[in-house]
Formats: C-alpha cells, sequence, structure tokens
C-alpha cells in the first residue's frame, strides 16, 4: 500500500500538522517539547507530528516557494 505525507497548516490555530500515515488512526498524543507534539496509534507507533504556534513567518521560503508550485 502507499503511504502520502499529508501536511496541514492551520493558520487560525497557528499548528502545522504533518502525517506519515492516516489521521484517523490517532490514538494518543504526546507532548515532547515547547510545542511539538507527537501524535500515535494504538500500537505506540508515531504516525504524526503537530508543531504549535506555528506562523507564516515561521514557514521556511523553501517550503512557502513548494507551496506555491504545488497549488499552481
Amino acid at each position: 500500500m502507499e503511504k502520502k505525507l499529508i501536511i496541514i497548516h492551520n493558520k487560525e490555530m497557528e499548528t502545522l500538522d504533518i502525517w506519515f500515515d492516516d489521521p484517523e488512526r490517532e490514538f494518543i498524543c504526546e507532548e515532547v517539547g515547547d510545542g511539538v507534539i507527537l501524535k500515535k496509534d494504538k500500537d505506540d507507533k508515531v504516525i504524526g507530528i503537530e508543531v504549535l504556534y506555528f506562523t507564516k513567518e515561521d514557514t521556511p521560503i523553501e517550503f512557502k516557494a513548494l507551496s506555491k508550485a504545488i497549488i499552481s
């Protein structure tokens, strides 16, 4: 089965979610540092990361350029 990387930037909540697996499999979260949360499945496998307090100023220039190229 092909896996896709899912990246969601919620501007209103100032969060960045990066999923390595299906977000529906999320079972528990663990904060591991200042504003960094690991999202885990029932087997305690990390399936995603959430970065809190993420604003557009935090976005690297390369990521902004890539995002625009994908959307265009």
